[in-house]
């Protein structure tokens, strides 16, 4: 494994055969707890998209709630978001999506997104994609238009990016 040395690096803790055998889980909660890593982190990913016209700011659970709100405070866009089956209380758009080491479902309220709206998805982790992927048919199925993916850290070799193909990618930081 390979890592590019970032300031961001230095507040993720990572959890070898975590949630199952062979997978290292990027924790990122000592920087969340970290005031001033906190605040940089999100100010860096939301300067990444300063410049595209964005409607809403979907944040992937629940992660990506954490670092979305935020975002999409700076961008005076709305906030959505996207969570496991079974946790919104009104009607929803499903997507059955692989993870690295499984499937799982993600849902999104029908009407979070309108025909037309731009949107910009954040998460906390790019891996293989699966994910970020789901997420990108969830707003294309609702009419939406996905104008950028950002992430705080990326896995290199996982195939992630290149899933998402030709859209706006950024990422802080990269293993």
């Amino acid at each position: 494994m390979t890592v590019t040395r970032h300031w961001i690096t230095d507040h993720i803790r990572d959890i070898v055969d975590y949630p199952t055998p062979n997978v290292t889980f990027r924790d990122i909660t000592p920087l969340l707890g970290d005031a001033d890593a906190f605040h940089r982190a999100v100010d860096e990913l939301a300067d990444r998209f300063v410049d595209v016209d964005t409607s809403r700011v979907l944040g992937v659970e629940a992660r990506g709630f954490i670092l979305a709100a935020p975002i999409a405070y700076r961008a005076h866009a709305g906030f959505v978001p996207v969570r496991k089956a079974g946790k919104l209380p009104w009607a929803v758009v499903r997507e059955e999506y692989s993870l690295e080491y499984g499937t799982d479902k993600l849902e999104i309220h029908r009407d979070a997104i309108r025909p037309g709206e731009r949107v910009l998805v954040i998460d906390d982790v790019l891996a293989t994609g699966g994910t970020a992927a789901a997420t990108c048919r969830l707003v294309e199925e609702l009419g939406g238009v996905v104008v950028g993916l950002g992430f705080l850290l990326e896995i290199g070799g996982l195939g992630g990016r290149e899933r998402l193909g030709e859209r706006h990618i950024e990422s802080l930081a990269t293993y």
